[in-house]
C-alpha cells in the first residue's frame, strides 16, 4: 500500500512539506513543538485530543478565552479532533486517520499506543509507508523506560543541569525548556529523514526519540572534554571553559553585557577600548592559553573598567570595532529589538472569534517565500467533522452518530 495522498485541507499554508499529512497524537510541549514545526512547513497537521483537551490547554497563569498561554504558544497551524479513544469507535477513528497519513508522532509511556489499538508495526503492515515517531522520556527500552520524566528531571540526568547557575552556586534549570524543545527538533529532523527516505524506497519507519538522549547529545564539547580529559566541570556562571574573554560583565547602569573575544586581535581591541591596553605587554595575558590560565588576576581588571560607563556605550564602541557584544536582554527588550521585529520574529494570530494574540515565530526562511499567515490555534475538537469528511469521506449521517454516541466532540458546538 503506498502512502496516500491527502486532499488540501481548508486554510492548509504553502510550505516546502505540503501534500504531507501528520497525525498528531501528543500533549504538553515536546510533541507539540515538533507538530508546530512541521505545520509551519506546510504539513496538515491533525491533532487528535481527549475529551478533556491537550493538558496545556488548562496550564496557568494567563489566558485568551478558554485557552492556556502555553498552549497557543505551540499549536498554531494544526486542526483539532476531540476522540473518546476509550471507545471502540474511537480507536477505529484514530486507526483509519492513521492509515490515511504520512506520519504519526505520539508521547504516550512506551506500550500505551498498543492498548489503545495502535500498534505501529500491525498499522505498518497496512501502511508500509507509515512513518512512526514515539517520543518519550527515557525511550522505548532500557532501564528508565517506564519512568515519567519532564524537562527539568532530562536537564537534571543528563548533567546540563549541573553547568548551569553561577560558579559555586548551586544548579539550576534552564530558563528556556531544553529538555522539551529539543525532543521536538530531533523529532522533526527523524520524520523528515525517514519521509525523504520513504520516497526512494517507499517503506516508513519507527523512530524511538528520546528526550534524555537528545541532552546527553547537547552535551557537545563539555561530553568531549569529560570522555577525555576527565573533568567534571561545576556551574559555568558567566564565564567560558576555554574563554577568558567570552563573559558577562556588569556595566555602570547595572545592565550584563555579553562579550566573546576569543581571538587575540578581538582581545586587543577590546583592552584598547576599555582602557586597559597596558595589559596587552604583561605577559600572563598574552595569548588566549595565557589570559585563560591567569583569568583570576585578569577578570578583575575587566570588571572594574566595563563599569566606568553604562551597558551601550559598551556595545556601541565593541561594535564598531567588530567585536561580538550584546546586552543581555529581558524578555520585553528581546521582543520588541528591531533585529527580532525586523525577522518577524514575533507573529500576530487572530481568529474568527475574536481572539489576537502575538507569539513566538518560525525561524525557517526561505529565500523565495515571503512571510505566509498562519493558522490560529484550534479551539478543541473545531475541526472534527471536516476532518473526517476530507480525509476519510465519511458522510454527514455517519459524522453527527460520533457526535451523538460522544466519540467526538467539537467545544465550539453549542449542544456538544
Amino acid at each position: 500500500m503506498s502512502s496516500p495522498a491527502p486532499t488540501t485541507p481548508t486554510g492548509t499554508r504553502p510550505g516546502p512539506l505540503g501534500g504531507l499529512r501528520i497525525l498528531d497524537l501528543t500533549q504538553f510541549l515536546s510533541g507539540p513543538y515538533a507538530t508546530q514545526i512541521l505545520g509551519d512547513l506546510g504539513a496538515e497537521v491533525i491533532k487528535v485530543e481527549p475529551h478533556s483537551g491537550d493538558a496545556s490547554r488548562s496550564i496557568p497563569p494567563y489566558f485568551v478565552g478558554e485557552d492556556s498561554a502555553y498552549y497557543l504558544s505551540v499549536n498554531r497551524n494544526k486542526r483539532s479532533l476531540a476522540v473518546d479513544m476509550k471507545q471502540p469507535a474511537g480507536r477505529e477513528l484514530v486507526r483509519a486517520l492513521a492509515l490515511r497519513s504520512d506520519a504519526l508522532i505520539e508521547n504516550f509511556r512506551p506500550g500505551v499506543a498498543a492498548k489503545l489499538g495502535l500498534d505501529p508495526a500491525a498499522l505498518q503492515a497496512e501502511h508500509p509507508g507509515l512513518v512512526w515517531c514515539s517520543l518519550s522520556g527515557f525511550g522505548q527500552d532500557g532501564p528508565y523506560r517506564e519512568l515519567p520524566a519532564y524537562d527539568m528531571i532530562v536537564q537534571a540526568l543528563s548533567g546540563g543541569m549541573s553547568m548551569t547557575g553561577e560558579r559555586d552556586g548551586l544548579p539550576v534549570r534552564s530558563g528556556i525548556p531544553l529538555g522539551d524543545l529539543a525532543a521536538g527538533m530531533f523529532s522533526v529532523i527523524a520524520i523528515q529523514s525517514a519521509l525523504l527516505e520513504r520516497a526512494r524506497t517507499g517503506r516508513g519507519r519507527l523512530i524511538d526519540v528520546a528526550m534524555l538522549d537528545c541532552q546527553v547529545s547537547m552535551l557537545s564539547y563539555q561530553a568531549a572534554y569529560h570522555l577525555i580529559a576527565g573533568v567534571v566541570p561545576g556551574p559555568q556562571g558567566r564565564e567560558h571553559d576555554s574563554f577568558a574573554t567570552y563573559r558577562t560583565f556588569i556595566a555602570g547602569d547595572g545592565v550584563n553585557v555579553v562579550v566573546c573575544a576569543n581571538t587575540d586581535r578581538m582581545w586587543e581591541d577590546m583592552a584598547a577600548e576599555l582602557g586597559v591596553a597596558h595589559l596587552l605587554a604583561d605577559p600572563r595575558y598574552r595569548s588566549n592559553a595565557d589570559r585563560h590560565a591567569n583569568r583570576d588576576t585578569l577578570l578583575p581588571e575587566l570588571d572594574r573598567a566595563f563599569r566606568s560607563h553604562d551597558a551601550q556605550h559598551w556595545v556601541d564602541r565593541f561594535r564598531a570595532r567588530g567585536i561580538p557584544v550584546g546586552s543581555v536582554n529581558t524578555l520585553d527588550r528581546a521582543l520588541s529589538d528591531p533585529q527580532v521585529l525586523h525577522r518577524q520574529m514575533v507573529l500576530p494570530l487572530a481568529d474568527a472569534r475574536g481572539h489576537d494574540i502575538r507569539v513566538a515565530g518560525n525561524p525557517i526562511r526561505f529565500a523565495d517565500e515571503a512571510q505566509a499567515s498562519h493558522r490560529y490555534p484550534p479551539a478543541l475538537g473545531e475541526d472534527g467533522a471536516q476532518v473526517i469528511a476530507e480525509v476519510l469521506g465519511w458522510d454527514d449521517a455517519r459524522i453527527d452518530s460520533l457526535f451523538a454516541s460522544g466519540v467526538l466532540r467539537d467545544a465550539t458546538r453549542p449542544s456538544s
